[in-house]
């Protein structure tokens, strides 16, 4: 991958990272694409662009994360966002709900070979999950419409938390079908360096 392309994207995005954090991205787009091969984790296959459509954009969301102690992330198929915001975040407590075996067995071995210690993962079904303690937020990237989203994972948030929808093209038919008793709070428009996309991040919470 190119690790020029990813230091020129931190910069861009205002994210000092120390050295030891910023060579666990690079070791982890480094496992992604290893085991790509065989797990199609991915359809992403070029290592320029694992650097912009994965981890950049992974890591846009990052300065829009305070107050926030716990997240699951949902569907993360690779590890996206979850295993980034682990990497980058070390105070942030984040469980990845992946329903695919091969791609959860994966994260595990992400987080064993790296020595993420803030990050599980929990294999199966989202809508199964009884986590011991519900969470500040919850987030998905491109995992279904945002009314699936919600009302897959309802049970998961705590009073007071919020969902955090990373999508492409803001939404504006999905928000309309929203289900009762959940609003937006923010649409904020993402810059993702290297990504000739547009990126929103939709803020929802309960009424």
């Amino acid at each position: 991958m190119s690790e020029a392309l990813l230091d020129q994207g931190l910069s861009a995005l205002g994210l000092e990272l120390p050295g030891a954090m910023r060579d666990r991205l690079v070791a982890y787009a480094g496992l992604l694409a290893k085991w790509n091969k065989v797990y199609n984790l991915t359809a992403i296959r070029d290592p320029q662009q694992i650097v912009t459509h994965h981890l950049l954009d992974s890591l846009a969301v990052v300065p829009h994360l305070g107050g926030i102690k716990r997240i699951a992330d949902v569907g993360s198929g690779g590890g996206l966002p979850g295993i980034v915001l682990a990497i980058v975040c070390p105070q942030l407590s984040v469980t990845s709900i992946e329903a695919v075996g091969k791609k959860a067995s994966f994260q595990q071995q992400v987080r064993i070979e790296l020595g993420v210690d803030n990050f599980e993962v929990v294999a199966g079904r989202v809508e199964a999950f009884r986590p011991d303690a519900l969470f500040d937020a919850v987030t998905s990237r491109a995992f279904s419409s945002l009314n699936d989203f919600v009302t897959l994972t309802r049970h998961l948030l705590r009073d007071g938390g919020r969902w955090l929808a990373m999508k492409g093209v803001y939404p504006e038919d999905e928000i309309a079908a929203l289900p009762q008793g959940v609003r937006v709070t923010a649409g904020i428009a993402l810059a993702v360096p290297g990504l000739e996309a547009e990126r929103n991040l939709i803020v929802l919470e309960r009424n």
